[in-house]
């Protein structure tokens, strides 16, 4: 299969009309997928009414068929159509940070999805991406898209579409370029069918950002419980890993160098990733400084990209800083333990 690749400058007034989305958008009202941006991670996108567009999602990423997607849409009113009701408190959050990455769970009306997309579950996890490249899209498909990364299923996400053809060239039908994205990993899930909001999967909103919006929110101590049924995207199998094994190291880099230098004693290649504040410190074969420790933000922008870039340097062994289990860091952490298939050196 050819993959078409379209360029979109998100900077540019879209609503003049891009024949590019048009033709990435026909494509999907044909069952077929296709890799677009978002402000979160690049997904590929397939009609969430289509048993076929679904099937074709799963076989291009070999994602297992249990894993729930995440549907996208372009306005509230398409929401109508997919959920059998709205809680006060989702209300409140769509308020507050839609358009944006945060992906809530509703209780799914009766025959308004493929099952294939909900993995025949009676919930499903919405999202209305903050990216203007998507949003036209969504909106001249004029269907809710089901959309989990557009990479390989358990390597790291895509940030760039460059990341979407190392992975899907000739194999899905299209890629919508829009440019590097902006948070860098994936939307927050939390799952508003119970009396008291319980994040599955922390993402682009942090904890605190919903407390202070609707009150208690919980943790789902089911992240880490692999016999549980997902009710959202990253709560199974691993993810985001680099195809060297990759440790994290809960202790001072003097204890990260001495890690290194042991593996090169060996004879092994090994790699660091690490922050602006440390770089100089690190004697490796090769390093991704993949932000400030101080800004949090560039860290979960970067952290995908890095994780891909070790493929290419030939380490046999990455080691990684840790960071605080606090705002974004969660979602930094999440990803990180995941890549790292929780192997943790204290």
């Amino acid at each position: 299969m050819k993959t078409n690749i379209w360029s979109v400058d998100k900077y540019v007034d879209i609503d003049s009309g891009y024949p590019q989305i048009q033709q990435a958008a026909d494509l999907l009202n044909k069952n077929e997928v296709v890799a677009f941006p978002t402000e979160t991670v690049y997904g590929l996108g397939g009609n969430a009414k289509s048993d076929e567009a679904i099937a074709k999602i799963f076989a291009a990423k070999g994602r297992p068929s249990d894993n729930p997607l995440i549907i996208h849409i372009a306005n509230k009113e398409q929401l109508t159509e997919l959920v059998s009701e709205v809680p006060e408190k989702a209300e409140q959050l769509m308020e507050a940070f839609w358009p944006g990455a945060l992906t809530i769970i509703f209780r799914l009306k009766e025959g308004a999805l493929s099952k294939l997309a909900t993995a025949g579950l009676v919930t499903v996890g919405v999202r209305m991406p903050d990216h203007p490249v998507a949003l036209r899209l969504l909106e001249e498909a004029n269907l809710p898209i089901a959309a989990p990364s557009a990479n390989t299923s358990g390597k790291p996400s895509p940030t760039t579409a460059l990341h979407v053809k190392e992975d899907l060239d000739s194999i899905i039908a299209g890629i919508v370029d829009g440019g590097p994205t902006g948070v860098g990993v994936e939307s927050t899930v939390i799952d508003c069918t119970d009396a008291v909001p319980t994040i599955l999967r922390p993402g682009g909103v942090s904890q605190e950002e919903m407390e202070k919006v609707i009150g208690e929110v919980k943790l789902d101590k089911a992240l880490v419980n692999k016999e549980s049924a997902p009710k959202a995207p990253g709560m199974k199998y691993t993810h985001y890993a680099p195809n060297a094994p990759l440790f994290l190291v809960r202790a001072p880099r003097e204890r990260i160098q001495e890690l290194v230098a042991e593996e090169r004693r060996n004879g092994k290649k090994a790699g660091v990733l690490t922050t602006e504040e440390n770089q100089d410190f690190y004697q490796a074969d090769y390093i991704f400084v993949c932000g400030k420790r101080a800004e949090l933000s560039t860290v979960a922008a970067n952290l995908y990209d890095g994780l891909r870039s070790f493929n290419h340097s030939n380490v046999d062994i990455i080691f990684s800083e840790m960071f605080p289990y606090e705002g974004l860091g969660h979602a930094i952490m999440n990803r990180l333990m995941k890549a790292a298939s929780h192997q943790v050196i204290e």
